[in-house]
C-alpha cells in the first residue's frame, strides 16, 4: 500500500514510518528539514521537503505521490515543558490542527486517496464526575484554559468527519485519539522531560491525586494506527489507550519507584495552581480517564500493553 505520512520524523512518526516500510508499504514522509530528509531517505521513506501551512504545495505533494491512505501526526512539543513554553505548543498545535487537517483532507480526497487517519488527542473532555469517559462524552471547549486547545481538536475532528460525509468525494476518515505518549522520544522516556522531573521530585501529586490518565505505549499507538490501515475498520473516532485509566495519586508515585527515585511530593491545588497553571491542577485532580472498548472492539488483534508494564519496560 502507498502511504503518505504527514510528521514523518515525529515521536510517533519516526517508528511509525520504520512500522509501514518493515510491513511492506511504500510511505512518503513529510518533513521541514532537508537533514532530516535525508535520514528519511537513508531509512527508505521517500522524503518531502514540507511548509504543511502551504496549501498549494501539501496539494502538490499530495498529488504526486497518489497515495491510497494519507496519515496526518503533525504535533509539536517542546524538550522542557515549562509553563511559557506550553502555552506557545498549545498554540501552534491548535493552528496546526485547525489549518492543516482540513488541507490533507482535501489533497486526499483529490489525489483520490480513500482513506485519512488523523492524531487527536483523548485527554480533553469536559469532567463531569464520571471517572472514565468514552468518545461520546463533550469536549472541555467552555473551559478557558482548555479553549484553544479543544477548538483545534474539534476543528481537526469536523474536518475529518466532514470528509466521510461529501457525496461528490467522499473519503474514509479515522480519528485516533491518542492518549498520554510514553516510550521512546516521548517525555516520559528515561530521558524524558516529565521521567526527569518525577526523578528529581520536581513532579508533584497535586491535591487528592484524583485527575486519571490514561496512557499508551508509542509502540502499542503505531499499532494502532497501522491496523487503521485496513479498510474493514470502519470510519469514526477512536480512543488509543491502554485498558487501565488510572489516577495521578497511583501513577506518580509508580513512575518513581521503577526509576529508583524518591516519593514524589504532595502540593495543595491552590499552590500549583499558582505556580503552574490551570491545567496543570486539572491533571491532577479532575482529568477523566478514557475507554478504549470501542477500538478494543473495532480493531483486532490491537491489545496495548498496561500502563504499568510498559513503565517498567521503559523506566525500570
Amino acid at each position: 500500500m502507498r502511504v503518505f505520512l504527514a510528521g514523518a520524523t515525529g515521536a510517533i512518526g519516526r517508528p511509525l514510518a520504520e512500522r509501514l516500510l518493515a510491513e511492506g508499504h511504500e510511505v512518503v514522509g513529510t518533513t521541514r528539514d532537508e537533514a532530516r530528509a535525508a535520514v528519511l531517505a537513508r531509512r527508505g521513506v521517500e522524503p518531502v521537503v514540507l511548509d504543511a501551512f502551504d496549501a498549494p504545495a501539501v496539494h502538490a505533494a499530495v498529488a504526486t505521490a497518489r497515495p491510497e491512505v494519507v496519515i496526518h501526526q503533525l504535533t509539536t512539543l517542546p524538550q522542557d515543558p515549562t509553563p511559557k513554553s506550553m502555552a506557545a505548543a498549545v498554540s501552534l498545535n491548535a493552528r496546526l490542527r485547525r489549518e492543516t487537517v482540513p488541507t490533507y483532507v482535501d489533497a486526499a480526497r483529490a489525489a483520490g486517496a480513500r482513506r485519512v487517519i488523523a492524531q487527536s488527542i483523548s485527554f480533553v473532555t469536559k469532567p463531569d464526575g464520571r471517572p472514565v469517559h468514552d468518545e461520546e462524552a463533550p469536549l472541555w471547549a467552555d473551559e478557558p484554559s482548555q479553549a484553544e486547545n479543544v477548538e483545534g481538536v474539534i476543528a481537526l475532528e469536523a474536518a475529518v468527519r466532514e470528509g466521510t460525509t461529501d457525496p461528490t468525494h467522499p473519503i474514509e476518515g479515522v480519528v485516533m485519539r491518542y492518549g498520554f505518549f510514553y516510550g521512546p522520544g516521548t517525555w516520559y522516556a528515561p530521558d524524558g522531560a516529565l521521567a526527569t522531573m518525577i526523578r528529581k521530585r520536581r513532579y508533584p501529586i497535586v491535591g487528592s491525586g484524583e485527575g486519571r490518565s490514561s496512557f499508551i505505549h508509542i509502540d502499542d499507538a503505531v499499532d494502532a494506527t497501522v491496523r487503521a490501515l485496513d479498510p474493514a475498520l470502519p470510519s469514526g473516532t477512536y480512543n488509543i489507550t491502554d485498558d487501565e485509566p488510572v489516577r495521578a495519586a497511583d501513577w506518580i508515585p509508580e513512575a518513581a519507584r521503577v526509576m529508583g527515585a524518591k516519593p514524589p511530593r504532595h502540593v495543595p491545588a491552590w499552590l500549583a495552581r499558582r505556580v503552574a497553571g490551570d491545567v496543570v491542577v486539572h491533571y491532577g485532580t479532575t482529568l477523566p480517564g478514557n475507554a478504549n472498548g470501542r477500538a478494543r472492539a473495532a480493531i483486532p488483534g490491537w491489545a496495548p500493553r498496561p500502563w504499568r508494564q510498559g513503565f517498567a519496560e521503559v523506566l525500570g
